[in-house]
């Protein structure tokens, strides 16, 4: 098994997984059920894959994820609303980002 994606956000873990799986490949959650209050430290949601034959193809299918979390934030078209990186849809006024990423 190896460690393929960790964030402390589970929405874009469990995004992660589902790409993945999607994919054909084999994944395993780990930290899902750990509460932070209960440890001193925080502990991030990890996704790791069961057939380390899969690796190249798993980091092929995260590198769109990835990039998408180092892009800056855009501006709506429609309200000028700033949206994260991680938007494809306006939260304020739900119009589409678009391809130029504004």
């Amino acid at each position: 098994m190896k460690l393929v994606y960790r964030n402390e956000n589970n929405i874009l873990v469990n995004h992660a997984k589902n790409l993945l799986e999607n994919a054909g490949i084999e994944v395993l959650l780990k930290n899902e059920y750990v509460s932070t209050g209960s440890h001193p430290h925080f502990v991030f949601l990890e996704l790791w894959i069961v057939n380390d034959l899969d690796e190249d193809k798993a980091l092929g299918e995260l590198s769109s994820l990835q990039s998408n979390e180092a892009s800056e934030e855009w501006l709506c078209p429609d309200c000028g609303e700033s949206n994260d990186a991680s938007f494809e849809i306006c939260w304020n006024c739900k119009h589409e980002r678009n391809a130029q990423g504004e």
